[in-house]
């Protein structure tokens, strides 16, 4: 079994951790939730099953940590894409894009899979971080309907509806036959949604604020 090394006792349990939510990641891609085992993942950690049991009770405290630490990845991401960016329609692109992404490569299981293996005060906590993804897409609807370049209407049911897409379309970009088609369909996608959501661009692609809605964003932020 090969060493995991670092300079610290505090950076080597660091690196065992990280090893451990990388295996049980790159297992719930590849074989899904159902039948996986702690010895699956210390195996294919290529670390001791105790090991594992030194860091995660079970597999429910495992996949709780696995979101949040995949939640938390993603948020830092999406801080860093939307730096310097003003337009709330840019900001969807960049929110999509990088959604898309992150779910082609990381398929967390269903709601009633979750629930199978967590007990309610786990579900409860995963859920709470994992909606902050929400409470940020939910932001940039609310700014797109202010600033006027969407149609007002009830933000929470519109979130998930582009949810929804990306989970379809993240599907669909792993099928795709190389890089230039995985990107070529991303970009479709962005706009897709988009446009779905009511947006509008000029000729040049630029968003553009609705009919009747300039004038009032203006005075409202006068």
């Amino acid at each position: 079994m090969p060493r995991i090394s670092a300079a610290s006792n505090a950076a080597q349990r660091e690196n065992t951790k990280r090893a451990i939510l990388d295996s049980f990641g790159r297992l719930l891609y590849t074989r899904g939730l159902p039948g996986l085992t702690m010895t699956d993942v210390a195996r294919n950690a290529e670390i001791g099953r105790t090991a594992v049991y030194n860091y995660f009770a079970d597999m429910g405290e495992l996949l709780v940590a696995y979101a949040m630490d995949e939640t938390d990845k993603f948020l830092k991401d999406l801080e860093e894409g939307l730096e310097g960016i003003t337009n709330p329609i840019d900001k969807l692109a960049v929110y999509i894009r990088l959604e898309i992404e992150r779910l082609s490569v990381h398929h967390m299981p269903p709601g009633p899979a979750m629930r199978s293996v967590l007990s309610p005060e786990s579900f409860a906590r995963l859920g709470k971080h994992v909606s902050e993804l929400q409470r940020v897409l939910s932001q940039i609807l609310s700014e797109s309907m202010t600033q006027g370049y969407i149609p007002t209407a009830d933000i929470a049911s519109m979130a998930k509806l582009v949810h929804g897409s990306l989970a379809a379309s993240a599907d669909r970009t792993d099928e795709a036959p190389d890089a230039a088609a995985r990107q070529q369909h991303i970009d479709s996608t962005i706009r897709f949604i988009q446009m779905g959501l009511g947006a509008q661009f000029d000729a040049d692609g630029n968003p553009s604020r609705l009919d009747g809605r300039r004038e009032q964003f203006l005075s409202a932020v006068s």
